[in-house]
């Protein structure tokens, strides 16, 4: 195409002396060879008058261009970019299986509650944002990360002046007047960009960015009470198969993204999950909503039916899960009022309720009390269920060092596969934004030099075979006797030798359960000691960490913190005695202490 309307001009570039010429999209002829701009554009044929000389566009001036500049669109806000950004990321969960009422009947409830409770729309008396000016020296928001001036290659969508295109080179950026920077401050493509980037009025106003977008997704799947949880959330961001990282690139072409709009929609990393379930509660909080429909033990969040989908991940046996139930009610975890989301609790707001956390740390309390996880007893029970093994074959019985040798190699696997997935990804947006007027020229030549640099080595190395997003499941790892499994099953073998018959009735071979020291004056554990006490732990328990925080994707710090909240309930009261010591302290699990039940 560019050879076509190249054709009819040979006249060599005055830098290069080459004829290569090209034409970019703002209708430029510019060098291929050293991507010099020249003054000639693209002839623009007028289909009413082929042959009048007024319809052939050869220059324009600087007035008509700084005139015609604001013409970019339609005027739009912020919260507009949000509402399409919202709709989605649901149609995204919608085609991963979520009910239909999650996007008409719940998401956009919340959203329209949200506008209201904000005065951002219907109100009589909305806020006013366009007035509003920005701080240049305050922060941006630490998820909408802005690149750096020298690594920026971005473009505005409306490409530059060509007045300016021709008299600016590589490095022509400095000797801008005072009124151009003032209007450089102000250059955006929203009408009220200034304001969401105002950190006062961004706090007191609750103003949206982008993880709150996720935060109300998570808000809206809490209320249908779907099986998607917030890790499964972010893990699915991560995996791109719902929209976050350069949701600008589907922007509609009415919405023009430069300037003060990058710093806003222009993320480069994921939010936390502490961070989105902080950002949930604001807004629940915000919005006024009531408590939400009770998690009961039917729902597919709670921790009794949340657990047998973490023990299937982790191949543990099926027989555990009887152990995860008894832990979760003598620790008073599996009751509705415990479960259920209530924005006005105080105690929620201190603790907030983590579905999946809780139900990863009931296993992994109730493998320390079977186990006692110690470095030391759980290896004995390994040698007795292998010579159980050898001498009566079939029996099955589990053997956690066999099971962590299994595991052990799925899990650095899988981790290997993230990590080269994250380095092959295309962190890169493929319409990139301009965050400074005066230095638009400049990246769209930077933008067309690294574009050239991708093509010639597309070309010696030959076309890149496409990455292929993987399928959206709940699970990570596969555990079976097929080809493409990670590693046998242990779901079927047993706990016979952990467990001892007494009176009809089974308790556990353990008569120890070891627990960090937890002071009784302390009403919630420290979560920021856990670096601290990391090399105290035993290396058993530190691995089973590492393991289910890598199925949720938080940090271990973050699974050791509820792991004592859940010892904490299970501990208290007369159940066990606590011998406490400086460092730690161990509770006898006897007869007496230890109420002893049935298994089924």
């Amino acid at each position: 195409m560019d050879d076509q309307v190249t054709a009819g001009y040979s006249v060599p570039c005055e830098r290069c002396s080459a004829v290569d010429w090209g034409v970019s999209d703002a209708g430029q002829f510019y060098c291929r060879s050293c991507h010099n701009i020249i003054e000639r554009v693209r002839e623009v044929e007028d289909l009413t008058d082929v042959l009048s000389s007024s319809s052939r566009i050869t220059t324009l001036s600087r007035k008509a261009l700084k005139k015609n500049e604001k013409v970019l669109g339609k005027d739009w806000m912020i919260i507009e970019g949000f509402q399409f950004v919202l709709m989605h990321q649901a149609d995204a969960l919608l085609a991963l299986g979520v009910c239909p009422q999650f996007k008409n009947d719940v998401l956009c409830h919340f959203w329209r509650r949200y506008l209201q409770k904000t005065k951002q729309a219907y109100t009589d008396n909305p806020i006013s944002l366009r007035r509003i000016s920005a701080n240049p020296r305050q922060d941006v928001d630490s998820d909408s990360a802005v690149e750096s001036e020298a690594l920026s290659d971005g473009s505005g969508r409306s490409g530059p002046s060509i007045g300016q295109a021709s008299e600016l080179s590589l490095g022509a950026s400095a000797g801008v007047s005072s009124d151009d920077e003032a209007s450089a401050s102000l250059w955006c493509g929203s009408v009220d960009a200034a304001g969401y980037l105002n950190r006062r009025h961004r706090k007191s106003h609750h103003l949206m960015s982008m993880p709150r977008t996720l935060a109300l997704c998570h808000l809206a799947l809490l209320w249908v009470r779907e099986a998607v949880t917030l890790a499964d959330l972010l893990r699915f961001v991560f995996q791109k198969h719902i929209p976050y990282l350069h949701i600008h690139d589907v922007f509609p072409e009415e919405i023009k993204l430069f300037g003060k709009d990058a710093h806003i929609f222009n993320v480069q990393s994921i939010p936390s999950y502490r961070r989105v379930q902080e950002e949930a509660q604001l807004l629940a909080r915000v919005m006024d909503l009531p408590s939400f429909p009770s998690v009961s033990d039917q729902c597919l969040l709670h921790p009794g039916l949340l657990s047998l989908r973490y023990l299937t991940e982790a191949n543990l046996p099926d027989e555990l899960h009887h152990w995860v139930c008894e832990v979760m009610h003598r620790s008073g975890l599996g009751k509705v009022g415990a479960l259920t989301f209530d924005p006005a609790s105080m105690a929620q707001r201190n603790s907030p309720v983590s579905y999946e956390l809780l139900a990863c740390a009931l296993i992994i309390v109730s493998m320390k009390l079977l186990f006692r996880i110690n470095d030391n007893k759980e290896w004995k029970f390994s040698e007795k269920a292998k010579h159980h093994n050898n001498d009566v074959p079939g029996s099955g019985l589990f053997s956690l060092a066999w099971w962590y040798e299994t595991v052990l190699k799925a899990f650095e696997k899988a981790k290997e596969r993230e990590e080269q997935q994250t380095i092959s990804q295309m962190w890169k947006s493929s319409k990139a934004m301009v965050f400074r007027k005066k230095e638009r020229t400049v990246n769209l030549k930077r933008r067309r030099v690294a574009e050239h640099l991708q093509k010639s080595f597309q070309n010696l190395s030959g076309p890149s075979p496409d990455t292929l997003l993987s399928k959206p499941s709940s699970f990570i790892f596969r555990w079976g006797v097929r080809e493409d499994s990670d590693g046998p099953s242990f779901h079927q073998t047993k706990l016979n030798h952990v467990m001892k018959k007494e009176q009809e009735a089974y308790t556990t071979a353990n008569q120890k359960y070891w627990h960090p020291f937890m002071s009784s004056r302390a009403k919630k554990p420290c979560k920021n000691h856990y670096a601290e006490v990391e090399p105290t732990l035993p290396r058993m328990y530190v691995w089973l960490l590492e393991l289910f925080s890598f199925l949720l994707r938080v940090p271990p710090a973050c699974m050791h913190l509820e792991v004592l909240r859940v010892e904490q309930r299970f501990t208290k009261g007369p159940r066990l005695k606590q011998n406490k010591k400086a460092t730690g302290g161990e509770a006898h699990v006897t007869k007496d202490n230890w109420k002893k039940r049935k298994v089924s």
